[in-house]
Order: structure tokens, then C-alpha cells, then sequence
């Protein structure tokens, strides 16, 4: 699924523009060098606006901050001996910010004697001064989905919530502030040559037109500002808190900065998928800030450990069904109802938006299920008798090892058990979640009602197997090397549970369903679902022990055929 998707990412990504390398004659370019010296002393000037291009050099309200005489590249003044400085105010803000207006930061680091405005012609140099600047509220989206009781029209929404949404729509975007800046000068003096500068880097490296060579590198680090400390901008706010911060930064830490907040290849996906990953990174933020570092560590391991544990269970589950001779001992409706499960969690992620990539996914796991049902039924296109006339009607029709076993039998049988417990359940839940719940629509009623039948009962599906194996008395037809690797994620999704910040009935679900939130890593599914299934399903732990139990109690039997359809008889050579 990694690679599916990097090559689509890699399919609509469009490459950089080759940058030139020599100049207007064909000669090679000579290295250029920082137009600031190493001890440079500089003055800081920061102006707040709300214009993008500033000007406005003699408004002295516009000035937030001006510290004279820092020294560039300087790793030991300020009040805790890093070289940092800090500078705390309030931001008064106008009507238009108030709606929605944007307000602007701009840096101006200058020569030491020397003043950021063209106009003061004795005061100001083209080359003693470096100047960036950029928005510093950000506009995110705000979702009101209109939700009602479908029986009695009410709802539990804000009112005030449900009036803006009639005004501005499902979708409002709102300005946000954070209170917290820091501006970043890299302290480098790295020989640069102008159209070899290795992205990202080269978006933040500026060269001088004329004489050739390069303005420090100024950048605005809002790496650790996490999006659950942004709040909105309204007419309630008439100023705003701001502490900014100056700091050195080296070269590599820059570039690790740099690397981060490139935009990602999903860039032709739009800007809904950024904001989800804005939220995404945010866990991983979190995660650094808080938690130990031999935690974080083994953590780290665990993850790498985990990821390689799920690509060979992915491996062995293809590798299982693509060899797989005999369906003797194996459910084939489970394997439907696995389609069943994967549609209705498809369409569900579908109808809630969720992040493009759990979409691409889901999508490609219900591919490989439909797959399945090649491998466990015969499928054919019947072009006598067409649907309407035009389409080729499908038919299945079981295998001829699946018919003449006694596992049709078997698995009839469970499956009408299942419908004893399964059937009135769906039925008490279908009316609890309409008498409780608020859906949007008879839809979204259908879909919710259903994936949350499944999240809770879902590992009562498992059961038929289980059934199955008890019934013939063996267990050799399972794919038990798959089976190990998705039972070793089990258990390390429930230690994750300790470890990822969640709330705590959340963290016992993930006790209870060895699911712990990652993909591929629940156990009872094997056969049935596909592996994003088992970051929604319910499957508790203990059905691992029954199989092992089940292993222990049903000896290695040389008459019983395994999951390749071969029989230790088969494998005995005959002696001479």
C-alpha cells in the first residue's frame, strides 16, 4: 500500500524547475559568500501591519520590537546564556482583522548604525540589510455538520453554532492567532553557489542580484506551536497576546526545520488534506515534548519492529490465498462478510471525510477482498444472460474442494448460529441508535448504525473458524505464519495503548480489542478482513488463546491436509 501510494504522489507531483548552474557566458559560477561576516553586530526591527508590503517605517505604533547591537552568530548572551532574546506585548487590532482581515510580520535585521528605510538615504544600504516577513494568523476551517434525531427533528447543537452555518455555510473559514513566534537566524557561512542549492533549502536562501552573494538566512519558526493553542479571531478580541523570540539556529537544525515544513507530494489533494496533517503532526509533537526519551526510544524501535511485522503478515495473507489449493477447513462466507465489512467501513470514511490517504487505503484492502472471493469461489462472466441487455451478468459458483469437504457443512451451520446472536443485536442497536443518536440523514443513519454494529460485535464474525476448527478437529489449514505476525502486533498495539496519549476508556478498548489504533496488528480477523479493517473492529485478545489452545488440543495429524493442500503422507517419501 506504501509504494501504491508513493507512486500515485509521485505520478501528480511535479518536479523542480531545473535552476541554472553557470552564468550568462557558460562559465561555471563562483561560491558566494554571507554578506554578513561572523560577529557582525546588527540591529532587529519588527513591524506589525496588516499589509503585506510594508511602508509605513514612521508609524511608530507599527514597531514591535527593536534590540540594538546583537552580534550574528553570538550562542551565549541573553538571560539564559543561548543567545536568545525575547520580547512580550500586546498586538491592538482593527475592525478587519477582527473579520477575517489578515496582519503581517516584518523582520528587518540591519548593519549596526544603519535603518531598514529606503527612504532615509544616508541611513540605509541595499546590502546591510536582510528583511523577510509573512501572515502570522492562519485561516482554518471550521466543519458544522447539521445533525438531527431522525424520529423527532432535535438536536443538541449550539444554536449559535447552527445560525453561522445558515449564514456562512457547512465550511467557515476563520483567522486563528497563536501567541508564540520566534525568528531564526542560521548562523551559516557555508560557500553557497547560486542554482546548487539542494531543496528545500534553496526557497530560503537569498542571493543578491548584483553582487552575487547571499543575505543570512532568516526564518520564521512555528514548528512547536501546536494547533490545539491556536484560538479564533472575532469582534470579542480588541488585542492580542504575542511573545517573539530571537535565536540562533544552526546549519543542520535548520535543515531539519526546513525539511519539515516543506509542503508534502499531496499537494495536488488540497488544502484539506494539509489541515489534517497539521493535526496529525501534532501527536508526534506531542510525543517528543512529553514523553521520556528512553520511552521515545523504545517506542521508535517498537514502530520499526511493528511496520515490519505488518508487511510480512500482508505478505503471507496474499501469498496464502494465491497458493491456496484446497479450501477444505476454511469459511468461505466469511470471507464474504469480510467484503461486506470493508464496504461498509469504505463508505462510512467516505461519508465523515476522513484523510484522503485512510481512503486510499481502505479502498485498495477492499480491492484485495474482492480478490479473495476469486481465490474461494469460481467467478465467472456469463454473456448469454446479460443485466439489461448490455452488462455481462456474474455468477459464482463454490469450488469443487469446498463443496465435497464436510467444511460447506460446517460453515453453514456456524453461520446459522451467528444469525441467531448477530440478527438481534443488529436489531437493538439499529433502534438504540435512532432513538439516541443524531445523523445527518437515512443514510448516514444506515452507515453509522452499521460500523458501529461492527466496531462493537464485530469479533463475533470470527467465530465461524473457530467453529470450523472444533468441528474437524484440526487447526493445519490456517496460515499460521501470518497468523504469528499479526499476533505479535497485537500485543504491541497493547503496548502502545500505555503509551499514546488517549482518553481511558478509549486505552481499555484497545486492551479489550488488540487493535491499539494501528492497521494490520489485530488478530482475529485472519481470513476475514482485510488489514485497515482492524483499526475499526472489536477483536478481543482472548480469541488468540482459543486458536492456540485449539493448536495444542488438535495434535499434527500426517492424514489432514495443510494450507497448500498437501498431506504429511504426501511429503513421507517411500522408502526403497
Amino acid at each position: 500500500r506504501i509504494f501504491i501510494i508513493w507512486a500515485i504522489s509521485s505520478w501528480f507531483r511535479r518536479g523542480p524547475a531545473p535552476q541554472e548552474q553557470s552564468s550568462a557566458g557558460g562559465t561555471p559560477r563562483a561560491p558566494s559568500r554571507n554578506l554578513f561576516p561572523k560577529d557582525t553586530l546588527m540591529d532587529l526591527y519588527v513591524y506589525i501591519s496588516e499589509h503585506e508590503h510594508f511602508t509605513d517605517f514612521n508609524v511608530s505604533s507599527a514597531l514591535f520590537w527593536q534590540k540594538r547591537d546583537l552580534v550574528y552568530g553570538d550562542w551565549t548572551s541573553g538571560e539564559n546564556a543561548d543567545g536568545c532574546y525575547e520580547h512580550y506585548g500586546e498586538v491592538d487590532i482593527s475592525q478587519s482583522v477582527q473579520q477575517n482581515g489578515s496582519i503581517y510580520i516584518h523582520v528587518y535585521f540591519t548593519k549596526s548604525g544603519f535603518h531598514p528605510d529606503p527612504r532615509q538615504k544616508n541611513l540605509y544600504r541595499r546590502l546591510a540589510t536582510v528583511h523577510t516577513s509573512r501572515m502570522i494568523n492562519k485561516y482554518k476551517r471550521r466543519r458544522f455538520q447539521k445533525t438531527k434525531n431522525l424520529l423527532t427533528g432535535e438536536t443538541e447543537a449550539d444554536p449559535e453554532m447552527i445560525k453561522r452555518a445558515e449564514d456562512y455555510g457547512p465550511v467557515e473559514v476563520i483567522s486563528h492567532w497563536h501567541p508564540n513566534l520566534t525568528i531564526n537566524m542560521v548562523d551559516d557561512h557555508t560557500p553557497w553557489v547560486k542554482g546548487s542549492v539542494p531543496p528545500p533549502l534553496d526557497q530560503y536562501v537569498k542571493f543578491d542580484a548584483i553582487s552575487g552573494d547571499y543575505y543570512p538566512i532568516l526564518y520564521f519558526n512555528d514548528y512547536w506551536n501546536l494547533q490545539k493553542d491556536y484560538f479564533p479571531i472575532n469582534e470579542t478580541l480588541q488585542r492580542l497576546p504575542f511573545r517573539l523570540s530571537f535565536c540562533p539556529l544552526s546549519l543542520w537544525r535548520w535543515q531539519l526545520y526546513a525539511a519539515q515544513s516543506t509542503k508534502s507530494p499531496w499537494n495536488f489533494l488540497g488544502e484539506d488534506l494539509y489541515e489534517q496533517s497539521d493535526e496529525e503532526q501534532d501527536s508526534v509533537k506531542v510525543a517528543l515534548l512529553e514523553t521520556n526519551p528512553y520511552l521515545l526510544a523504545l517506542t521508535i524501535i517498537v514502530s520499526i519492529v511493528h511496520s515490519i511485522f505488518e508487511f510480512l503478515a500482508f505478505k503471507n495473507d496474499i501469498q496464502f490465498w494465491n497458493s491456496r489449493q484446497s479450501l477444505e477447513g476454511l469459511s468461505v462466507r466469511s470471507v464474504f462478510f469480510g467484503v461486506f465489512q470493508s464496504l461498509v467501513v469504505l463508505l462510512y470514511i467516505l461519508d465523515n471525510e476522513t484523510n484522503f490517504v485512510v481512503q486510499v487505503s481502505v479502498f485498495i484492502g477492499l480491492l484485495i477482498d474482492l480478490w479473495k472471493i476469486t481465490k474461494v469461489m469460481d467467478v465467472r462472466l456469463d454473456r448469454e444472460n446479460k443485466v439489461a441487455g448490455v452488462f455481462p451478468r456474474v455468477t459464482f459458483k463454490d469450488k469443487s474442494t469446498y463443496i465435497e469437504s464436510s467444511t460447506k457443512v460446517y460453515d453453514d451451520m456456524a453461520f446459522r448460529y451467528l444469525s441467531w446472536i448477530l440478527f438481534p443485536l443488529l436489531g437493538c442497536y439499529a433502534v438504540y441508535s435512532l432513538l439516541y443518536l443524531e445523523h445527518k440523514g437515512w443514510y448516514s443513519w444506515v452507515l453509522s448504525m452499521l460500523y458501529g454494529f461492527l466496531l462493537t460485535f464485530g469479533f463475533i464474525t470470527m467465530t465461524p473458524q473457530l467453529f470450523i476448527n472444533y468441528k474437524l478437529k484440526s487447526v493445519a489449514h490456517l496460515p499460521w505464519r501470518m497468523l504469528t505476525y499479526k499476533a505479535l502486533n497485537t500485543f504491541i498495539d497493547d503496548l502502545f495503548a500505555f503509551v499514546i496519549k488517549m482518553p481511558m476508556m478509549y486505552r481499555i478498548g484497545c486492551l479489550r480489542d488488540g487493535t491499539g489504533g494501528s492497521r494490520g496488528g489485530s488478530w482475529g480477523s485472519f481470513l476475514l478482513l482485510p488489514p485497515h479493517f482492524f483499526l475499526f473492529s472489536s477483536h478481543p485478545d482472548v480469541v488468540f488463546f482459543i486458536y492456540l489452545y485449539q493448536r495444542w488440543i488438535y495434535r499434527v495429524d500426517l492424514t489432514r491436509v495443510n494450507e497448500f493442500g498437501i498431506s504429511g503422507e504426501d511429503q513421507v517419501s517411500p522408502r526403497p
